[in-house]
């Protein structure tokens, strides 16, 4: 009996170190990436949420993409022809693609899900991407023609914003609104399934049409909102890749030798609106004397320990067309004079939100607070979750909003300045209908980025887009705060899988050691 006891006990345990064995050189290729929230849906068009779009690169490719300088590259589309009046665009397609499910990758796919997302009906999230497509056309299974409303010339860099993927016809077929459950691409990685409170798991497609890739067996994308956590989890081996990587513990992980920090340029500029049509903010006096009043490179400091530049314009370095300023410089007597000048001698009481309210939003919170009550400006200070920002700022228009200070921020993931400035400075942009939280309007800012659509001559859309942000950056409808650096780490195993610009990530080349 007792013999028999410690034979079983024997197997089970070689049982278990041969499946430790089997698993450990399984895991050999298999990454996973700590991120700081959960994500909002897999269907790329309906997500408004940089993370989830991120995600889906997993398994979902457009036409077009960029590379990790923002420049644009062809994906699924090999070439584009556009039309000297610039309202149609044809497209030749990459031949012998499939979709995961087995189905082909054709003109008709992308005929489909074109026009998907440009039917208001569909009340897609990123519908604004594609409302200027008045209908797209099949020349034959490898052409595709797509004619607009009115001429667009940043079109093509839409259609290689992360939303823009070719979902299978037939899984949209199959599971229509719920599809952003059951993705279906021609990504490099297949959908395996999703924990919407712990992960999400993608395997190597078989099938995929580039030779050579992808090197990873599966990824594991898990949402991690604690950030000490994130960073605790890289240390004990339980994730081979965290983003962000909390500023606080970028040095804590810096000094780890198994491990490797990154501090990568982007496009992520950091701003505070002012309601302009509200007093005080009307009075451009105003406006510039907070741009005084906050020392950009002490908030860097305190706020993002050092993973920051001042901003040089309303759009940063990186973006196609943005014009470069020298910074506004940190002038608290001339904030003073300013303010006095406005009517405002001794300041005044407002609010300042932020559109989050992670720790460091509410350092950037706290700071700005201090600076401008340095200059006799009082600011009641909150920090918003989600659900506040939604119901509170981006759903209110100008009449009911309670919107005053708003500290926020936006990437331009077309790469191209048109979407870098219209839906934060255009007239029509103002809330509910996109993020103008200012709610600024400047005629000739219109007309300069309405004429930049409009004509397909380099020289003259870099003269309308200068003309636009020159204009903008003397009306300070914001505080210009900062550009951030995005900071990452990855376990020295693992190489080829980075952030772009934009905060999505590239990992076509990953591969582990």
């Amino acid at each position: 009996m007792i013999q028999k006891t410690f034979t079983r006990k024997a197997l089970v345990a070689v049982a278990v170190l041969a499946a430790l064995s089997s698993g450990s050189a399984w895991a050999a290729k298999d990454v996973v990436v700590a991120v700081a929230s959960n994500f909002t849906t897999l269907d790329p068009y309906d997500a408004n949420d940089s993370l989830s779009q991120a995600v889906a690169k997993s398994f979902y490719q457009g036409l077009f993409g960029f590379d990790k300088d923002m420049k644009l590259v062809n994906v699924l589309a090999d070439s584009y022809e556009a039309s000297s009046d610039g309202l149609t665009y044809t497209i030749k397609l990459h031949p012998d693609v499939k979709f995961q499910d087995g189905t082909d990758f054709n003109a008709e796919a992308v005929k489909i899900n074109l026009d998907r997302a440009s039917n208001p009906d569909n009340r897609l999230k990123r519908y604004n991407l594609f409302k200027m497509i008045d209908k797209t056309e099949v020349v034959d299974p490898t052409t595709v023609k797509i004619t607009l409303k009115a001429p667009f010339s940043a079109f093509i860099n839409n259609l290689a914003h992360p939303s823009a993927v070719i979902i299978s016809p037939a899984a949209l077929k199959q599971y229509g609104k719920e599809i952003g459950f059951h993705p279906v691409g021609t990504g490099p990685y297949q959908f395996v399934n999703w924990n919407q409170t712990d992960f999400v798991k993608v395997k190597k497609f078989d099938g995929y049409w580039k030779q050579g890739e992808p090197k990873l067996d599966t990824i594991t994308w898990r949402p991690v909102v604690d950030n000490n956590t994130r960073a605790a989890m890289l240390q004990t081996g339980e994730a081979d890749f965290a983003f962000p990587i909390p500023y606080e513990q970028a040095k804590v992980l810096e000094h780890n030798d198994k491990l490797h920090l990154v501090a990568s340029p982007s496009i992520l500029q950091r701003y505070i609106s002012f309601n302009v049509t509200q007093k005080p903010f009307d009075n451009v006096k105003v406006r510039q004397a907070i741009n005084y009043a906050i020392n950009k490179d002490a908030l860097i400091k305190v706020a993002f320990a050092g993973f920051a530049v001042p901003a040089e314009g309303p759009v940063p370095e990186g973006i196609d067309f943005s014009v470069k300023y020298k910074p506004w410089p940190y002038d608290p007597a001339k904030a003073r004079e300013l303010l006095k000048e406005a009517g405002y001698p001794n300041g005044f009481t407002t609010t300042l939100w932020s559109s989050h309210n992670h720790s460091t939003a509410q350092k950037v919170l706290q700071f700005t607070q201090q600076q401008l009550a340095q200059v006799g400006i009082k600011v009641q200070v909150t920090a918003m979750d989600a659900g506040q920002r939604a119901a509170q700022v981006e759903s209110v228009g100008v009449k009911e909003t309670g919107v005053r200070l708003f500290y926020t921020g936006w990437s331009a993931s077309t790469g191209e300045a048109d979407w870098a400035l219209t839906p934060l400075f255009a007239t029509q942009s103002a809330p509910p209908k996109q993020f103008n939280t200012a709610f600024y309007s400047n005629p000739k800012v219109d007309k300069a980025l309405a004429d930049a659509l409009a004509t397909t001559d380099r020289g003259e859309k870099q003269r309308l887009y200068k003309e636009a942000q020159d204009q903008i950056w003397a009306d300070a409808p914001w505080a210009f705060l900062v550009t951030e650096r995005l900071v990452s780490a990855n376990n020295k195993r693992l190489s080829g899988f980075y952030v772009m610009p934009d905060t999505s990530f590239s990992f076509d080349n990953a591969d582990v050691k």
